[in-house]
């Protein structure tokens, strides 16, 4: 039976091992799944931004995604926009969707309600996405920018809601031009 030392020797040799074998994982671990955040500053200035003839004009609040199925920023916004559809869509919300050009990938199941659409003029001066642009009743541009500021999107820190409510209570908003940090992929090709 060895002594009290050897028995402490070998106690903090087990713990110096699970100790590194723990930090292992973890930086295995973060390696593998964590991406890095970097703040971007995205302007995003839609003067350019034009609806396609068939859905200019008065008609409902138009809301459009710009979804790129290559950008990790689109994780957190799904989810979110899910509940918008939810919340919106029976209020007289229609809910569009413009992916990147050239890229490929379906949306989850849960944003099926999405309208594919083309022709939209000037998303090409779109800087980044995820982004949205909202048109009012009238058919002109309310919003266009990011859905929230930071790494995460949700409803608690998203400037979306606070335009929907305004537009579906008949108050004008005009915010085509705004500059954001959070977590973006580059549209242009």
């Amino acid at each position: 039976m060895p002594d009290r030392s050897a028995r402490r020797w070998i106690t903090v040799l087990l713990s110096l091992l699970c100790a590194a074998l723990l930090w292992w994982a973890y930086v295995g671990f973060q390696d593998r799944y964590l991406r890095p955040f970097d703040n971007q500053a995205q302007l995003f200035a839609g003067d350019t931004l034009r609806l396609p003839p068939e859905l200019a004009g008065p008609g409902p609040v138009r809301v459009v995604h710009f979804w790129d199925p290559a950008c990790p920023c689109n994780v957190g916004n799904q989810q979110h926009l899910s509940e918008l559809i939810e919340r919106f869509a029976d209020k007289g919300v229609t809910f569009h969707v413009v992916r990147k050009r050239g890229s490929h990938g379906q949306l989850p199941a849960n944003l099926s309600a999405l309208q594919p659409l083309d022709g939209l003029l000037g998303d090409e001066q779109v800087p980044a996405s995820p982004a949205v642009a909202i048109w009012d009743r009238d058919g002109k541009l309310a919003y266009l920018g990011p859905y929230s500021e930071g790494a995460v999107c949700n409803s608690g820190n998203s400037f979306v809601e606070p335009i929907l409510e305004a537009l579906i209570q008949g108050r004008q908003v005009r915010a085509s031009n705004t500059l954001a940090l959070g977590c973006y992929c580059t549209w242009a090709d």
